[in-house]
């Protein structure tokens, strides 16, 4: 984390990462399409979502900026074209700041910037053949989470680009695993427990049996099935506001072991339990988070009850791809002929037409595969903005522009700002996560077990589960265990000997030094332990395998325990960091200390009513 009063250095963007950077600079396409392409255009056969193999942050989209910070520069050339607006970052966030700039100015000419080789951002679609059948998965943001909490700017943007989320009740099949008697299981690890054990029926079974099946000692059996079943109040002579304030200062484990006195293999269990929400062990996690968690993460009940974080809204609002399909949504409003069809429906199935993307001609522009390197205000009011697209650099110019990118790069974007600015953009240190998911023909070890998720006490990935089941338009879910499927894995780097986002750097090196092979060799692992006794075989069984690696994957968390208080809004230091800058406008859920899609529609939102203000 940046102190306030210290300026930022490249440690802080490279976050300690030992990567050579200057061995390719270039972008993955060059080999296979050629490097001499007459324009900007896309070739035909361009199509990222259908690609496995290592994705996400995948090589070719990190190094041109690891570069910028490492000292590198490039010759400014000619400015090529002038534009009302440039928007650096094509994820849902910078399309929404395309979308609403666009509303109000329906014949302004906008070019939209990405270094990945796909749009969406971290709303990442991965498309599987399975016998020539089509799964997808999403590899990043996988919902509409919450929606009647969105605000009123960011639900009539969901509704004007064609979603409706109230038709999710039907798409989304909520019954279907239960109708299979499927529920979670917890696999025990060797490390933590002495043996590797499959237990299944987390939270369907009776405590008492689901405990008597546990590789535990008979003090911490007593003690787990204690925690879940007793109703006591372990604070009972403070009152709610009074809990509510010692509870925000009392890490999970400390509360688990301090109040509810429970046995350490029990806390064992519960320590990467929200590994894959808030990236950090539950001794970093305060208490009155897991009161509103619906993970299933015991003892704070009576204590502080639950106030709802859902309300009465369950977690259905997904597409198969996850918000990859709000992202095609808002191209195909941006750029029409791109993405074919009219509705929510068609939009998973439709086959986005990537050579329609950067069309000279057109209002509307997503270059993918180019990386902002410098953008800074001119003496006549306008933007200059120079990236690098393979390996050369190009220079274009704007009358404004909306830096829709991570918190920590604009920095090295916008040299010339304020030191005070830069330094609330470095607080922000993203959290590191990678999305795995793995294409099987069936899941019936999965059924044959009972179970529809895998949380691991141990081990690299640290759960596993089944697709959502969601039909939409012309794409079914997978009905039955005979089906083909869609897995999800999660990793997170735990690093429980560094706190605060010292782990988040020091995960962030680890998962860009960690080959394919070796996310591969986790899954074919872990998915041996928990199926093999059904005689799945993970070398034999596993169709295919794409690896959502993503370095700077969530925003910053202002929520956990080391977060100071802030005497106001404006002195926190994203607020600091958002600020405009000359013609220069900054949006990104970065910009809101919070990894959702509302936040990135608001910042979007905010950061256009800047520019129209």
């Amino acid at each position: 984390m940046t102190t306030k009063g210290r300026k930022i250095t490249r440690r802080d963007f490279l976050n300690g990462t030992q990567i050579a950077i200057g061995s390719s600079l270039l972008g993955p396409w060059i080999s296979t399409f050629g490097a001499d392409q007459p324009d900007f255009e896309l070739p035909a056969g361009y199509y990222p979502p259908a690609k496995t193999g290592l994705r996400g942050s995948h090589d070719g989209s990190w190094e041109t900026m690891h570069a910028r910070v490492a000292g590198k520069s490039w010759a400014s050339g000619q400015i090529e074209a002038s534009y009302d607006l440039v928007v650096v970052g094509a994820g849902i966030s910078g399309l929404s700041a395309a979308y609403f700039y666009r509303q109000k100015n329906p014949e302004a000419k906008i070019l939209i910037l990405d270094n990945h080789d796909d749009f969406g951002g971290h709303a990442k679609r991965n498309e599987f053949n399975h016998e020539g059948e089509i799964r997808i998965g999403y590899g990043g943001t996988e919902a509409i989470d919450t929606p009647s909490s969105y605000s009123a700017e960011a639900a009539q943007l969901l509704k004007s680009i064609g979603i409706d989320v109230q038709k999710f009740y039907a798409n989304f099949d909520q019954q279907l695993y239960p109708s299979f008697n499927l529920s979670k299981s917890i696999l025990f690890g060797k490390e933590s427990f002495g043996q590797d054990k499959l237990v299944p029926g987390y939270g369907s079974r009776r405590w008492q049996e689901f405990a008597a099946d546990m590789p535990m000692s008979e003090k911490a059996k007593q003690d787990f099935v204690r925690v879940q079943t007793e109703k006591v109040d372990y604070l009972p002579d403070l009152d709610r506001e009074q809990k509510y304030e010692l509870l925000k200062r009392t890490s999970y484990e400390s509360f688990l072991r301090d109040y509810a006195k429970v046995d350490e293999e029990v806390i064992a269990i519960y320590k990467r339990w929200g590994m894959s929400f808030w990236c950090v062990g539950i001794d970093e996690i305060p208490t009155t988070l897991i009161q509103d968690y619906d993970g299933g993460m015991p003892g704070v009940e009576h204590t502080l009850p639950r106030t709802g974080h859902r309300g009465d809204e369950p977690y259905i609002f997904h597409f198969p791809d996850g918000n990859a399909s709000v992202a095609r949504l808002l191209v195909r409003s941006l750029i029409p002929d791109a993405v074919p069809g009219t509705t929510m429906e068609d939009v998973v199935t439709a086959r986005v037409r990537y050579s329609k993307l950067d069309k000279e001609g057109q209002l509307t522009n997503v270059r993918l595969n180019s990386t902002a390197v410098h953008v800074t205000n001119s003496g006549d009011k306008m933007v200059q903005v120079k990236y690098v697209r393979n390996g050369s650099a190009h220079s274009v110019s704007a009358k404004h522009c909306v830096l829709a990118c991570y918190n920590s790069a604009i920095p090295y974007l916008c040299p010339e700002m304020p030191e005070t600015q830069k330094q609330g953009l470095a607080y922000n240190v993203k959290v590191p996560l990678v999305y795995t998911k793995v294409l099987v023909p069936d899941w019936q070890s999965f059924a044959q077990i009972g179970t529809d998720f895998v949380y691991y006490t141990d081990g690299f990935y640290k759960q596993v589960e089944l697709a959502y089941p969601v039909s939409i338009g012309d794409y079914q879910r997978s009905q039955k265990p005979a089906d083909p499927m869609v897995l999800h894995m999660c990793h997170v780097p735990w690093v429980p000997d560094k706190q605060g986002p010292e782990q988040w750097r020091e995960g962030r090196r680890r998962i860009l030094g960690t080959p394919f092979d070796t996310f591969e060799q986790n899954v074919y692992t872990q998915l041996n332990q928990a199926l093999s006794s059904t005689g799945f075989k993970a070398e034999r069984d596993i169709s295919a395998i794409t690896v959502n690696r993503w370095p700077h994957g969530y925003a910053y968390s202002p929520d956990l325990l080391w977060e100071p208080e802030w005497a106001n809004e404006e002195d926190k230091p994203w607020v600091v960091g958002r600020q405009a800058f000359g013609s220069i406008h900054i949006a990104n859920s970065d910009a809101a200390a919070s990894a959702d899609t509302n936040s990135a529609i608001n910042q979007a939102y905010r950061a256009v009513r800047e520019i129209l203000a």
